[in-house]
């Protein structure tokens, strides 16, 4: 789910939630007229599952059928998209020499901060010098990032899988093949598979495991606190 952030404002908990109950009654597509009256600086991250910059972070271990999504995505929509891959890595060998072998198995707080939290962290704070100045289920509009105050909107927040779907259909958007071979919540290789009939759309997610996010959506000092 493609998420905006924007710089720093300060947001007492009334009033987030005062502008959660405003916009859950409107369309995405409103959700994101309100965003860009409201804030300078907007920004688009997407994982691939526009009228603002759209961020890319490359974990170095997508699917191919992910990073085919991102080039039809560019030669139909036009954007300039930014990737940000893990510090001093440009292929999967490289982060594997320095992290060594499979290290979502052996550290998975490390494996998230590497790939996911600190490229993004890296790429909010390029992207506002460039701009101008002035758990998932429970995933609300608008929400302050821990530990940062950094603005975030997710627009489809209120849309289910099905809704999504019937969407990209309709209007001809680019989407991951995967999609057609059983895939609903795609992440890296390693940890996605496609999802059974009757099972929740994040079931494919680490499967086995009892994690359930990404990491983008934990405190990043917090998680940097740990390494």
């Amino acid at each position: 789910m493609p998420s905006f952030a924007t710089p720093v404002l300060q947001f007492d908990e009334a009033q987030l939630e005062h502008i959660n109950n405003k916009l859950i009654t409107m369309t995405p597509a409103q959700v994101l007229e309100w965003a860009s009256v409201t804030f300078d600086g907007l920004f688009q991250e997407t994982a691939f599952g526009l009228t603002v910059p759209v961020i890319f972070i490359d974990t170095l271990h997508h699917f191919d059928e992910t990073l085919d999504l991102a080039k039809r995505s560019q030669q139909k929509y036009n954007f300039n998209l930014h990737t940000f891959k893990p510090a001093d890595c440009e292929t999967r060998e490289d982060f594997t020499a320095k992290h060594g072998e499979e290290l979502w198995k052996s550290d998975d707080v490390v494996y998230d901060y590497s790939v996911k939290v600190e490229p993004a962290r890296r790429a909010y704070e390029q992207m506002q010098a460039r701009a101008p100045k002035g758990d998932r289920a429970t995933l609300q509009i608008v929400e302050i990032e821990k530990g940062t105050g950094l603005v975030k909107i997710n627009p489809l927040a209120t849309w289910s899988f099905q809704q999504v779907w019937t969407y990209l259909r309709a209007n001809e958007v680019p989407y991951n093949v995967l999609l057609d071979q059983g895939y609903k919540s795609v992440g890296d290789y390693h940890s996605t598979r496609a999802v059974k009939e009757g099972e929740d759309e994040r079931a494919g997610r680490w499967a086995g495991s009892e994690k359930t996010e990404c990491g983008l959506h934990k405190d990043y000092f917090a998680m940097r606190a740990a390494l």
